[in-house]
This record gives structure tokens, C-alpha cells and sequence, in this order.
């Protein structure tokens, strides 16, 4: 198998951290995605919703989103169990997984792709278009952060990882969520202190020294 990714993407970095974890090697290409090589062949026809990172697998199937990537390599190394191993932790870290994705990731990502120039003409990951920024998206992207930030905090107070005692995928997801709030100079120390200490300590792991 093959992992083709951009190692400053974001979501390239989740399979990275997720691989690092797990003590999983596979060989990477990386695509110069700035510029546009995700959109000529072969990767276009390999992946035609033209992000990064996306999985070849030997018998030519290609495998793309973060997560369906991480589940992949999961089921072929299930040690250590990032995703749990029981009936109960598999559905507690996907809770806390798609929470962290759907209400701070989400509005995160459209809020630094509406404010960094970098992504002019690029504000739908995968494309490229003359959708202007908006400087909407980002006030809301960031507000909505702010309030699933308010929600998340009273819990992670009371736990030492987003899903609980163990550090697990849904800490990935975290980690590169609560990371974004850095480009818009949110005060996570004087606002989420229990939020700020779980970034630190999870910023410190081996894995994510990339």
C-alpha cells in the first residue's frame, strides 16, 4: 500500500499522528498540493475529490478521507486500540470523535479557508474556483468554535483524554481542531484552562512532534 499526502495538510497530519501511535509504517508520496498536482493524472482518476491524503491499497482501491484511513490501519493493527475494544469505548471514542469533527473542525476549517490568503480560489477543499472569502464565515466559524469550546470544557476538566482515562483517535481529531484556534488568536489559557492543559499535554507526545 501507498499513502499519498501533503505533510503540512492538516488532515495528512492526523494519519501521520495515527500511524506514529500505532508504530505503523507505509510508504508515503507526497503531492505538492499548493501546486495543484491532486488535479493531474494519475491522482485525479485515483481521487477525484482531489484532497489529500488517500490510501492505495495493493489491489488498487484507494481509500481517502483521515478517518477511513485510520480505521483501515486499525483493523490490520489493532494494538494499541486507538479506537477502542469494546462495544461501549468504540462507541464512546466515535461520539467524541464525530463531536470534535462535525461542531470544531468543520466550522474551523471553512473559517481558516475564508481568512488565510493562501487559500484564494481554493475556499472548498478539493477545488478550484472563483468562490470569493468570506469574512462571515469566518466571525461565525470561530463563534461556533468559542461555543462548542464552552461545552467541551466542563469534561475534559473531569478526564484525562477527550473519550475518557486513554488517549485515542478522538484525541487526534481534537488535537488538530483545538490547533486551528491559534491562527485567530483565541485565549484558550483565560478562557478554557482545562482545554489548554489537555493541548499541552497531548502537544507533547512523541507522535506529534512532526
Amino acid at each position: 500500500m501507498k499513502l499519498y499526502d501533503f505533510e503540512v495538510a492538516p488532515s495528512a497530519q492526523r494519519v501521520r499522528v495515527f500511524m506514529a501511535e500505532k508504530g505503523i509504517e507505509v510508504p508515503i508520496e507526497p503531492l505538492n498540493v499548493r501546486a495543484g498536482e491532486q488535479f493531474a493524472a494519475p491522482f485525479s482518476s485515483m481521487n477525484p475529490f482531489h484532497c489529500v491524503p488517500f490510501l492505495e491499497l495493493d489491489d488498487g482501491t484507494v481509500i481517502a478521507e483521515s478517518m477511513s484511513i485510520c480505521r483501515y490501519l486499525e483493523e490490520l493493527n489493532p494494538t494499541p486500540a486507538l479506537y477502542g475494544r469494546t462495544a461501549e469505548e468504540r462507541a464512546v471514542i466515535d461520539m467524541w470523535e464525530r463531536r470534535f469533527e462535525l461542531d470544531g473542525f468543520i466550522p474551523m476549517l471553512h473559517a481558516m479557508r475564508n481568512h488565510v490568503p493562501n487559500f484564494i480560489g481554493k475556499v472548498v477543499p478539493g477545488t478550484r474556483n472563483d468562490l470569493p472569502q468570506l469574512p462571515e464565515m469566518v466571525s461565525r466559524g470561530t463563534e461556533m468554535m468559542e461555543i462548542f469550546l464552552a461545552r467541551v470544557e466542563p469534561h475534559i476538566a473531569k478526564n484525562d483524554f477527550v473519550a475518557g482515562p486513554e488517549f485515542t483517535v478522538a484525541d487526534i481529531t481534537a488535537f488538530f481542531t483545538v490547533r486551528m484556534t491559534t491562527a485567530f488568536e483565541m485565549d484558550l489559557v483565560g478562557s478554557y484552562p482545562a482545554v489548554a492543559a489537555w493541548l499541552a499535554k497531548v502537544s507533547a507526545r512523541p507522535a506529534f512532534q512532526l
